[in-house]
């Protein structure tokens, strides 16, 4: 999970919508760090909003510039507050990866048969 904090001054944004971006930006480099493709692997995402209203178009917008070809499915939560007091969103994935997901098998079965 993260939110639109900047990566090396772990600030919010204090602009709402640049928060959003900034959210979606980080999931890309959370998931490339992790040895995945970014947003083009994500199958379900969840956000939490202390604004719905303010922000749920920049969602959407975010999920067009990030995910042109394929909709995840999307659960939007509202909820009072989050982990900072100035934050106003967090992005929550799950992601797929077929290469990485073939190549955690091939070491499970290589463990099982050396046992």
């Amino acid at each position: 999970m993260t939110g639109g904090w900047d990566r090396k001054t772990v600030e919010v944004k204090p602009d709402v919508l640049e928060e959003v971006d900034q959210a979606f930006e980080n999931v890309e480099h959370t998931l490339k760090h992790a040895g995945g493709k970014g947003w083009s692997q994500v199958y379900r995402v969840v956000t939490y909003h202390t604004d719905i209203k303010a922000t749920s178009e920049r969602v959407t917008q975010n999920f067009k510039r990030w995910m042109p070809d394929h909709m995840p499915t999307w659960t939007m939560v509202g909820v009072k507050q989050l982990g900072l007091d100035s934050m106003h969103i967090e992005v929550e994935v799950e992601a797929y990866d077929p290469e990485g997901a073939a190549e955690a098998r091939k070491a499970q079965a290589k463990e099982v048969t050396s046992q």
